[in-house]
Order: C-alpha cells, then sequence, then structure tokens
C-alpha cells in the first residue's frame, strides 16, 4: 500500500513537472543602432516620444501575466533578439522561429519592421509593432501578420481635433519642419481636419537655428504673426523647435502637436483604471516614467497572455484568431476596453489628451460617435482603409 501511494505519488510529481515546464517564448526584436533612441534624441523629451528603450514595459507584463496560462499549464518567457540590418536581424528571428516561437514584439523603425514582416509573410508569426507609429504601416504597407499596438499618426490627429472641434477652436496655424517625419505629422492632421471640420487657416515651415537670415523661419513669434487662429498645431518629430514654442506665439493661444497638448496612449499622470499601479510597476523595473512605447510594449505581451487564458491552450491558430475576434477585448488600464481592428489590425484604445505632466481628457472626446464602436472615430475606419491584406 505504502508502495503504491509512492509511486502515484512520484507520478503526480513527474506529471505537474512536465506539465509546468511548457513555455510559450515571446521574442522581440530591436536594432541596436536605431536613431530614436539617440541620446539627443532623448534629451528633448517632447510629447509622445520615446524615453528609453520599451523593453520595459514587456518585462512588467510579464510579472502581470504569470498566473495566465496556469490552466493550460503555460508560462510566459521573453527571448530578445537584436541586429543592426534587417538580414542579420531576420536570421535570428528565423532561429527563434525554428524554436517555436510564433509571437514577436517589434520595437522597429517602420522600413525595417516592413522588411522583417515581409520575410516571414504565410509563415506561423505574428509580429506586434510596439514604436513605428506611420500611418503607412497601417495603410497601403500594411501587412497581414502584424499587429499593432503602439496608436498611429492618425488616430492622434483625430484626437486632437476631435477636442478642438469641441471647443470651437476650429481655425488651426500649422508649423511644419523639413524632416520627412513631420511631413506625415502633418499629412495626419491635415486628413483629421477634413474629417472633422477644422480649417487650417496657413501652414508655415520652420527651421532650427538661430541665423538671422532665417529669422522669419526660426523666429516663433514671427512665424506666428499677419493671422488670426485658435491654436497652433507644431509637427516636429525631433521636437527641438517644439519645446520652444509654449508662450512664444505671438497671439496668446494654444500649443498642440509636438509640445503643449497632445493625444498620447500613455501618460504617467492618468489617475483612473489601475493606471497607477501600471505605472508604479515599471517605474520600479525601468527608473523612469512609462511612455507610449513601453505601453504598447506591455499591452503586446498581455494580449499575449489573454489569448492563451482565453482559449486555454498555445495553439497559434487559436491563439491567432482571438486576436480578431469580434468578442474579444483587452484591458489597457485606460478604461474602454480595446480590440484589434480585423481591416488593418491596428489595437483600437483610447488615448489620452495629455500635457506634460496632466491628463485634459480621454478621446473619443463626448459627442463623437460611431455607429459600431466610438473608439473606431479614431484612425483609420473601415470604410476609409486602404489596406488589403
Amino acid at each position: 500500500m505504502i508502495k503504491a501511494c509512492l509511486y502515484g505519488l512520484l507520478c503526480w510529481l513527474a506529471c505537474t513537472s512536465v506539465w509546468a515546464e511548457q513555455t510559450l517564448t515571446i521574442g522581440y526584436a530591436q536594432q541596436s543602432d536605431d536613431p530614436r533612441y539617440d541620446d539627443k534624441h532623448l534629451t528633448a523629451q517632447f510629447l509622445g516620444q520615446a524615453l528609453g528603450r520599451p523593453y520595459a514595459g514587456a518585462e512588467v507584463a510579464l510579472k502581470e501575466v504569470k498566473f495566465h496560462g496556469q490552466n493550460a499549464g503555460i508560462q510566459f518567457a521573453l527571448e530578445p533578439a537584436e541586429a543592426t540590418t534587417s538580414a542579420d536581424l531576420i536570421k535570428q528571428l528565423e532561429a527563434l522561429q525554428g524554436k517555436g516561437v510564433r509571437f514577436i514584439l517589434t520595437d522597429l523603425p517602420a522600413t525595417t519592421l516592413s522588411e522583417v514582416a515581409t520575410a516571414f509573410k504565410g509563415k506561423d508569426v505574428v509580429f506586434f509593432n510596439v514604436s513605428a507609429p506611420e500611418d503607412s504601416l497601417r495603410q497601403a504597407q500594411c501587412q497581414a501578420n502584424v499587429f499593432h499596438t503602439l496608436p498611429n499618426h492618425a488616430m492622434q490627429a483625430d484626437a486632437l481635433v476631435q477636442y478642438l472641434v469641441a471647443h470651437q477652436w476650429k481655425e488651426v496655424l500649422v508649423l511644419e519642419g523639413s524632416n520627412p517625419a513631420d511631413q506625415l505629422l502633418t499629412a495626419a492632421f491635415e486628413r483629421a481636419a477634413k474629417r472633422y471640420g477644422a480649417k487650417i487657416v496657413a501652414k508655415r515651415p520652420f527651421v532650427l537655428g538661430n541665423d538671422p537670415r532665417e529669422r522669419d523661419k526660426n523666429n516663433i513669434a514671427l512665424l506666428t504673426g499677419a493671422a488670426d487662429y485658435d491654436a497652433v498645431y507644431i509637427a516636429d518629430s525631433q521636437g527641438e523647435f517644439a519645446r520652444n514654442a509654449a508662450y512664444q506665439t505671438l497671439l496668446p493661444r494654444p500649443v498642440i502637436g509636438s509640445e503643449g497638448l497632445n493625444a498620447l496612449a500613455w501618460n504617467w499622470a492618468w489617475q483612473r483604471h489601475g493606471a497607477p499601479q501600471v505605472e508604479k510597476r515599471f517605474e520600479k523595473i525601468a527608473s523612469r516614467r512609462m511612455s507610449d512605447p513601453d505601453w504598447a510594449a506591455w499591452i503586446a505581451v498581455k494580449t499575449i497572455a489573454t489569448a492563451v487564458q482565453q482559449t486555454n491552450g498555445d495553439d497559434f491558430n487559436k491563439l491567432r484568431a482571438f486576436l480578431t475576434a469580434n468578442d474579444t477585448t483587452l484591458d489597457g488600464a485606460k478604461g474602454s476596453a480595446s480590440s484589434f481592428r480585423p481591416w488593418d489590425h491596428q489595437l483600437r484604445q483610447p488615448l489620452l489628451l495629455s500635457t506634460h505632466n496632466w491628463v485634459i481628457e480621454r478621446a473619443p472626446v463626448t459627442g463623437f460617435l460611431h455607429e459600431k464602436n466610438n473608439l473606431d472615430t479614431l484612425g483609420f475606419d473601415e470604410h476609409d482603409s486602404t489596406c488589403k491584406f
């Protein structure tokens, strides 16, 4: 009898050991020399920029989801891959795929992300874009194996314009830099203005520096003169010009966009829906505040773990189907339930209309409604999406 009991106990322990050893590894891809994390760029700290590599966001989520796979006997792990070129990164990710990795967070510039995703077209791999906001990745260059947890430029611009229109600040002066990324910001704002009835009274280029020959392009008072407007929108992807703009405009008007007020995925000052606890856990690991890409990495890992929990397993096809299922809801610590749009794989989510240290309002702004989901008033709705998987 004793021997039988001991044998049964050993069998149970062996089975438990095997059960506990099932690990779903999540890949994490980043570019070694990514200019977005250059020290000079990070110093500007304009509204919405990354404050550091978002890997810490994934680490925080990993700690939070350690029980999500318990019923299925699954635990979670992260495995990073880093390289300077797309080709080298693809080789590393192929090696991860060979080891069974099917879900990969990508902290990559848009061009690199496109090249990597193309290399895995038709394979059982899903990428989560956590740091590239370009609209093109959700439109003409969209790919079926890429899901976007970071909000895109169109979503942010729509949220800003909703706020302006709700306050009857409909006439806007646009200041635009010469960087191609600045032009993408302007294009998104122009689209949003047309969508919601704001008017761009003028668009003026700015340049960095103190060259007196360029005073009409680097002096904010001169740039904002000879026009009437309700707000000034600044498209500055580097932040160096924008951070000097507040309180420098010729007319006493609010500054929005890259400085003043912006629509963010995350703000450390958000005090509701469990956000302070998420922020506290992040700061403990990263020794800094959480920014948009950090949140995007955090929710990406949470999404994968939630899929495992809800499907009670790690079957890739079931997990992949869960992402775009009609009844899928994800908690991003911002209130309204998030979900992925099936037509472009962008994560629906409320945005926080924020200054550097306060959340003024949450978008979609009250009064902006949609026939199916009010979150689809932010970004590309199904009828105006050009994405073709």
